[in-house]
This record gives structure tokens, sequence and C-alpha cells, in this order.
């Protein structure tokens, strides 16, 4: 066979040139267009991308702002968790456990991702589960304070899970200032049926809570100077002053780190071909960009009760016309403390066992910050199975 002329190799090169181009401009079009919707749908179609809140629940109890979930039992034999199953038991506990949020936060973080779910993780685990959730304040609530929750709001809906549990014995789980109220309650109702507390992340010594905690002493020398000299104390001021809309809070979650919140939304610049690491983008922002008001009679307690008086460091704390002192809770106690965490740190929990009248009270450190220690990457096979095994033996 004669070998091509010249001008025919020209021509033959040139089009296997058009060829890959266009080929090329296919993937490139393709590409941009898997770009743009995964944009589309991040900016403008967040909460259809969310993973969060799956777990069917249904409300027991509504008072317009408080309700109260109850998680409806598991129909599949194992579920996700991390990167792996697990088997759901067939047999339930007969003690209830019930979440106890903080103030702030949705409640989608209990529920974040199907595979890190710590409602279906308990659900498996054979536990009943309750949850309170504290709904969204509004200018009209901002009278509300740390007494109104645990004098007022916790002792009517642990009421209700009684009832349509069929049982007095419970355990409380809270996170946060969700521990302050699951303690606050424990202690002020001397309840006996309280069996059991899972305290996670919670300030107990703020002043010992590393850089936060220098911070409030200073403050606290200077909030000291001023009630002195001139009798001013921030309980004078009116609620309405200090109420704290959500976005607030927002962004003072994300400036803990604000470092990691810049390099997130850079990481997902230049990953929006990746439509799984979009969806998980999402899912995480809905819970940071969705916090909830802080009613201002909380912050004036959380100000001068936790932050600056400090008085969970001597288990005490006086609420309005009533004297709350740990020393009055005899419920087994499992506490968990970040390593990573630099709102409350470790050092800021450790007094808790010394602080109840129990002797089953136990100080576990774990991976992750304020946020991670609840529902981080690393907690489904971290403290989940040591919450799991710790409560199970004692919910018989």
């Amino acid at each position: 066979m004669p070998r091509p002329s010249l001008p025919e190799r020209l021509s033959q090169s040139l089009q296997q040139q058009r060829h890959k181009l266009a080929k090329r401009a296919a993937v490139l079009r393709h590409e941009g267009s898997r770009v743009l919707t995964n944009a589309n749908d991040r900016f403008l179609r967040t909460r259809e991308l969310t993973l969060s809140g799956q777990t069917p629940y249904e409300v027991l109890h509504d008072n317009g702002l408080v309700k109260l979930r109850h998680y409806l039992p598991l129909t599949d034999t194992e579920i996700p968790l991390g990167e792996g199953t697990l088997a759901v038991n067939p047999k339930r506990h007969r003690v209830p456990v019930v979440l106890v949020p903080p103030l702030a936060v949705n409640m989608n973080i209990y529920d974040f991702f199907p595979e890190r779910s710590l409602v279906k993780f308990l659900l498996a685990h054979g536990f009943s589960v309750y949850l309170i959730d504290w709904g969204r304040p509004t200018l009209r609530h901002t009278h509300y304070n740390l007494e109104t929750y645990i004098a007022d709001f916790m002792p009517d809906y642990l009421s209700h899970i009684r009832r349509h549990a069929g049982v007095e014995e419970l355990s409380l789980h809270g996170w946060s200032i969700g521990g302050v109220l699951s303690l606050g309650y424990a202690a002020l109702s001397k309840d006996p049926n309280i069996r059991n507390l899972v305290i996670v992340g919670t300030p107990i010594n703020g002043h010992a809570s590393g850089a936060l905690g220098k911070m409030y002493q200073r403050l606290a020398k200077q909030a000291a100077w001023v009630r002195k000299h001139t009798g001013f104390r921030v309980h004078n001021l009116s609620p309405r002053l200090l109420h704290t809309p959500g976005w607030i809070n927002s962004l003072s979650f994300k400036m803990l780190s604000p470092a990691n919140s810049l390099l997130g939304y850079w990481e997902l610049i230049t990953r929006l071909d990746d439509r799984e690491f979009v969806v998980n983008h999402a899912t995480n922002g809905a819970f940071l960009d969705d916090m909830v008001a802080y009613p201002g009679g909380v912050i004036q307690d959380m100000m001068i009760r936790i932050w600056l008086d400090n008085d969970l460091a001597d288990g005490r704390i006086h609420l309005g016309k009533h004297q709350i002192d740990f020393a009055d809770i005899k419920a087994s106690l499992l506490a968990f403390a970040g390593k990573q965490d630099t709102m409350v740190t470790a050092d800021a929990m450790r007094p808790l066992p010394d602080l109840i009248s129990s002797d089953d009270a136990t100080l576990a450190l774990i991976s992750g910050g304020h946020m991670g220690i609840l529902a981080g990457s690393n907690t489904p096979t971290e403290a989940w199975p040591q919450l799991a095994d710790w409560l199970a033996p004692r919910s018989q």
C-alpha cells in the first residue's frame, strides 16, 4: 500500500486533533454543567440537599414554642454507621433516653447524617429516644431565663415522657448548656427517678477553660469593680437588650475557628464538581447557618452565673428563688470532654464527678471540638460505643 502523501497526512492529523478537541470540549461542557448545577443547588436549594433530620418522629406535646419529640422505632435490620453498618437490636431497654439540647442550636445536629445520627445509633441499640426541641424563641420569649427552662419546662416535659413511656426512671443526655439544664433539673428536683446523666461538653469551671477561661477571669474582675463602685448589675438591664438573634449565634460559632470556616468555603469552590462533597457541605451548613436565638434572660444568667461568677465550679447556682446544689444529684454520671474543644476544655469539666453525690461517676476524654464531640466524624466509632456500653447495663 502506498504511503499517504504529505498533504494527506496533514489532513489526517488535523482531523485527529479536531476530534480530540471536540471530545475535550464535550467533557468540559459536561463538567461545567455539573459544577453549575452543584453551585445552584448548594446556594439556592440547600434545604433540598441536606441529609439531616430524616429519622421519623412524632410530636407528643407542644406548648407553642417547645415541642417534645418521640423517635419511632427503626424498621430496618441494620443502619449505616461511619464507614460500616450496625445491626439493630430488636430488644428494648426499660429506661428511655431523653436528649436535652442546648439553646441556640437547631435539632438537626442529633440526626446529622444517615451514617452519623446519634438518634439512630441509640434506637439501634435498643433505647427509646425522646428529644426536647426548645423551638425558636422570639422577642416575645426574651424574658425566659435558665430558671424558666430548669424549673418550669423540664418537669412538664419529663412528665409527658413518663406517661408516654409508662416508666418513671429516665436517662438525661445533655450537651453544652443542655448539660446545665439536665444537671440543674436533677439537683433542683432531687428527682430519684433520674437514673443516669450523660453530660457532654458542659462548662462547669468556666475559668479553667483555656484562653476563654482567662478572658472570663479578666472580665470577672472588671465586673466586680463595676458592681462595687456603681452598683450596676447585668440583671438590672431589660432582657430585650440582650436578646441574641440566631445569625449572631451562627457567626459566633464560626468565629471560634474562622480559618476553618474560610477554608471550608474555599474547598467548596474548588470541589464544586464533587456532588458528594457538595451535599455534605450543605448538610454542615444547614446546621451552622441556622442557629436559633437566645432569650435575653438566658444570656443574663449565662453571663453572670456561668461565665463571670463561675458558680458551677463550686457545684452551686442561684436562679431566681431557687438555690441549686449539685451535691443533691444521686444519678449515675458519664461526662464526655473534648480533647480539641476550645469552648469547653477538659479542665473545665474535670470538677463535675466530685461535685455530685453519686459513687458511679466517670469523666472520659474523647476526640473532637465542641460540635465534634456530639456528632463529629469520629463519634460513631469512639464516643458512641462508650456511651452505649456504659448506658445499657444501667437502663435495665
